[in-house]
């Protein structure tokens, strides 16, 4: 079996260890205060969210040691509002066989009054020779969390495809489960496999899902499949790696797309109507939904492989995003943060101004808060924000009247990493009397949500720490009002 010293779990580290890691991300002033992150090392994929036994239940890739990617755990946090988060205990150390090299990524569901975690066992032979497991835990209503002792459940690859298949999403339909399964074909094609079982535990194989209306060539794989319903529309979601970028599209090193059109299981088909990308930002992959009282729910990876990030150094990588309530409008998806995060904000402060052809600064010393802006009467062809700003450095959110775009600007930093896969991103975007924005900025996270989540950008900024004005600006006329809010903190760091 293979080796190296990443693929060591917890248990073989000390309580020394593990002190000496947690002190040294401790004071990093980019820590998130209201978004779930790492207390050390690194974490990535959002895994097994819930709703379950009255509690929010958000289990997320953690590898304890580095800022790298090793052996991967599943760490968990949980509450009871989406706002105050509880670190639980490690919910899945990979000690077994059949998960020598990582407990990887995978969902939950309620069967029977308990949460089934299905979750994909990564197995190495060398540096790129492996194989996967479907496993299964079980969380009872007492909040323990057993590994189902057949384990795997699913312990065979099938015939030409590569040991590239992972991150179960398993979902209901009628008396049916199914599971999804990102894969890779012999001859390295990106697909979804499709399993289903009558009992959620014993899976057979049912086949390739053939996706309609998609380019042939579409990436060499794809991860982190999702499938959900919204108003009657069936909506594909995953991450494939390896698209190459298409005018605005595609820009990062992977990206995240979905499919809104109709879903045929017994026929295994899904024949795409319309097809984008799910984000916009510089730093958004693998989300995953879950169902609280018919609100389709997302949190996501707000990070990106491949990308070193300024605090690899302090020993942790990355957070999540904050929880995305989702709605179809016009045949697009929208997302939009739950409502319930209304709960963090203090401290209002509002205004309104009109703009000729100048800047206008929004007082502001804080780098955690909630902007809501409405910018209206537009007679101007270039207008914006610029965020985490200062005298030399600042992210710019632009609007361009003309084209019908808006470009996000992260190339004015001093700390600027990533910059190999470029230092903005575009969208368009229908600009007419009123441009409504929403930004949550958290230390060093920002969110954009534009024409009520039409367009969203996801970004990590590392600003200096007097880099916190907050400026509108146009080129002729616009008037804007505002209302601002402190936002608490939600989680240990």
């Amino acid at each position: 079996m293979y080796k190296e010293p990443k693929y060591r779990t917890i248990l073989e580290s000390t309580k020394e260890e593990l002190n000496k890691l947690r002190n040294i991300s401790l004071n990093d002033k980019y820590k998130p205060l209201f978004h779930i992150h790492p207390q050390h090392g690194l974490l990535n994929d959002p895994n097994g969210l819930a709703y379950y036994n009255g509690k929010y239940h958000v289990f997320y890739q953690w590898y304890p040691y580095d800022a790298t990617h090793g052996m991967k755990h599943w760490a968990y946090v949980s509450s009871d509002d989406f706002v105050n988060w509880n670190r639980e205990d490690v919910a899945l150390i990979p000690i077994e066989s059949y998960e020598s090299h990582g407990a990887y990524s995978g969902n939950a569901i309620e069967v029977d009054g308990k949460l089934h975690m299905y979750y994909t066992g990564n197995i190495k032979y060398s540096a790129e020779d492996r194989y996967a497991y479907q496993n299964l835990a079980i969380m009872n209503k007492d909040g323990k969390i057993t590994k189902y002792e057949n384990n795997p459940i699913v312990s065979e690859i099938p015939k030409g495809y590569t040991g590239h298949v992972r991150d179960p999403k398993v979902f209901k339909i009628k008396d049916k489960y199914f599971m999804l399964l990102g894969a890779q074909t012999s001859d390295k094609k990106g697909v979804i496999i499709v399993y289903e079982s009558k009992n959620s535990i014993d899976w057979n194989f049912k086949g390739e899902l053939n996706v309609k209306n998609i380019d042939e060539d579409f990436g060499y794989m794809w991860e982190c499949p999702d499938y959900i319903n919204i108003d009657e529309k069936d909506i594909l979601i995953f991450s494939p790696q390896g698209v190459e970028p298409k005018g605005f599209d595609y820009q990062n090193i992977y990206n995240v797309v979905y499919a809104i059109g109709n879903m045929d299981l017994d026929n295994l088909t899904f024949e795409i109507d319309t097809m984008k990308e799910l984000e916009k930002g510089f730093d958004f992959y693998a989300p995953q939904t879950f169902i609280k009282d018919s609100q389709i729910i997302l949190f996501a990876w707000a990070g990106m492989g491949e990308v070193l990030y300024p605090t690899d150094k302090n020993k942790w990588a990355h957070c999540l995003t904050v929880p995305r309530k989702l709605n179809i409008k016009n045949n697009k998806l929208l997302q939009m943060p739950v409502d319930e995060l209304i709960k963090l904000r203090y401290d209002e402060t509002s205004g309104q101004n009109t703009i000729k052809n100048n800047i206008n600064i929004i007082e502001n010393n804080e780098n955690v808060y909630e902007l809501n802006i409405n910018i209206k009467n537009i007679d101007s062809n270039k207008f914006g924000l610029e965020l985490f700003s200062s005298q030399d450095e600042g992210v710019k959110l632009e609007f361009n009247k003309l084209g019908n775009i808006v470009t996000l600007d992260r190339s004015n930093f001093k700390k600027v990493f990533g910059v190999e896969y470029g230092t903005n991103r575009k969208e368009y975007i229908n600009i007419d009397e009123n441009t409504n924005i929403k930004v949550l900025a958290d230390r060093s996270i920002l969110e954009i949500f534009i024409n009520d989540g039409e367009v969203v950008f996801t970004s990590r900024i590392f600003a200096k720490e007097n880099s916190n004005q907050i400026r509108v600006y146009s080129d002729k006329i616009v008037e804007y009002e505002y209302t601002k809010f402190k936002l608490k903190q939600g989680i240990e760091l």
